[in-house]
């Protein structure tokens, strides 16, 4: 979305969630959320709840749209549009990401919000979803037009959210710079320093151990339990990561450190592969180096698309939505697809999958290690009181591989799909606070 001159702000607009509608429409064309509203769809009938409920659950609870001005540091002001959903919050205060890229829009951010209230629902964490962002592309900001931009948008929004609310935290074209610039606008609005109003902060602000490579960790965990659950050793197992990312780079480091040969990676730019094994610290050193995996002297160029139907045994898509759809998911040879972005898979891809025996280990699921750890961040602010490394990843890892065989076994004593019975576990468990909590008034 490009950015509109102007010279002043435009005011808050709150966004009519009433009026979005709840049923998936048959043809309708694959977007994130037509995607989210779907998977909700199949697990609401087959958990048998009525129209009431499901519409309680297809329409986000609050809905902020803000436009964000910036003073550029020519001088020149251009105004951004920001977005804040919060799904639902009858499990505990919304947590989400804030996203910064050029197509950030309401539904995208609708349907990410819908995504991260079953991902905390099923991984048992007291949160309801929610998800933030702007249409901005950082990479054409300096570092002081982001904090601008940052400190505004957090300024908008400073009603709905705060630690017993809403906390967000980092996601795509955010970090944990980006954190501490948000927690500064809050504190100071609030005249006291507040740790637990964001989550993926610096170390030296409260930030907690791990965080930052919490979802790149639970992904390997899974990743690493459902090769095995396929029958495949991950000393011989290969893997292909799509998005060389934030969540992809951490991946690919800790699946090579669990015996996996990762023969090929891609990132927006481009993508390389190397039947006999990457070497991940060499690729890293290239990217930080370089900005890309484009040009990386240990691997063969590739089409960045090809990754996705390399002749692997586990595939990561990481990088962003609907990258396996119906028209490429019939090529995938992986037999384990893990996901460690949001919603990489459509509805027809998984179709296709499935009816291809090949075994897709879900978003909500996953992914988790990064709520999972935002959650322990938050609880150490709230106690002041700050935990090893160890005892955060020994932690994260107990809560994955649990949600791994609960999901796993819900899904084998139904004859369902990871995704199906993933949602539907969490479906049930947001329902059920529902249920217990009553209707107002």
């Amino acid at each position: 979305m490009n950015p509109v001159t102007a010279t002043t702000a435009s005011p808050v607009i709150l966004a009519d969630a009433a009026s979005v509608p709840v049923n998936p429409v048959a043809d309708a064309e694959p977007t994130p959320l037509v995607d989210a509203r779907a998977q909700l769809a199949e697990a609401i009938e087959l958990l048998g709840y009525g129209d009431g409920l499901h519409r309680m659950l297809a329409t986000p609870r609050r809905e902020m749209a803000v436009a964000v001005p910036l003073r550029r540091d020519s001088g020149e002001t251009e105004v951004y549009l920001g977005y804040r959903v919060q799904h639902n919050f009858s499990r505990g205060p919304a947590k989400g990401g804030l996203r910064y890229a050029p197509n950030v829009n309401l539904d995208e951010v609708r349907a990410l919000a819908m995504w991260m209230t079953w991902k905390c629902a099923l991984l048992d964490v007291p949160y309801g979803g929610a998800k933030g962002g702007i249409a901005i592309d950082p990479r054409d900001h300096s570092v002081g037009e982001l904090e601008r931009v940052t400190r505004r948008y957090t300024s908008e929004i400073l009603p709905i959210i705060g630690p017993e609310r809403d906390i967000p935290a980092p996601d795509i074209g955010t970090d944990e710079r980006t954190m501490a610039w948000m927690m500064d606008t809050y504190s100071v609005n609030s005249g006291y320093t507040v740790p637990g109003i964001v989550t993926g902060k610096p170390i030296a602000l409260g930030g907690s151990l791990g965080r930052a490579s919490a979802t790149s960790r639970g992904v390997t965990h899974i990743a690493l339990a459902a090769l095995r659950h396929a029958g495949i050793e991950p000393g011989r197992a290969t893997a292909a990561v799509q998005g060389f990312g934030k969540v992809g780079a951490d991946a690919a480091r800790f699946l090579a450190e669990g015996g996996v040969r990762v023969t090929a990676v891609s990132d927006q730019y481009g993508a390389i592969r190397n039947d006999a094994g990457l070497d991940i610290e060499a690729l890293s050193d290239h990217v930080r180096a370089t900005g890309s995996v484009v040009g990386f002297a240990g691997g063969d160029e590739l089409d960045r698309d090809a990754v996705l139907t390399q002749d692997v045994d586990l595939l990561v898509p990481a990088a962003v939505e609907g990258v396996l759809h119906g028209g490429n998911a019939a090529d995938v040879l992986a037999k384990v697809v893990v996901e460690g972005a949001n919603g990489p898979t459509t509805p027809a891809a998984d179709a296709i999958l499935r009816e291809r025996g090949v075994l897709v280990v879900p978003d909500i699921l996953a992914n988790a290690g990064g709520v999972i750890v935002s959650y322990f961040e938050w609880v150490q602010a709230n106690q002041a009181y700050w935990w090893r490394v160890d005892e955060v990843e020994s932690r994260l890892e107990e809560r994955m591989l649990n949600a791994w065989r609960h999901v796993l076994g819900y899904a084998e004593a139904r004859d369902l799909s990871l995704r199906t019975a993933a949602t539907a576990l969490a479906v049930e468990r947001v329902a059920e606070a529902h249920r217990l909590r009553g209707l107002y008034p």
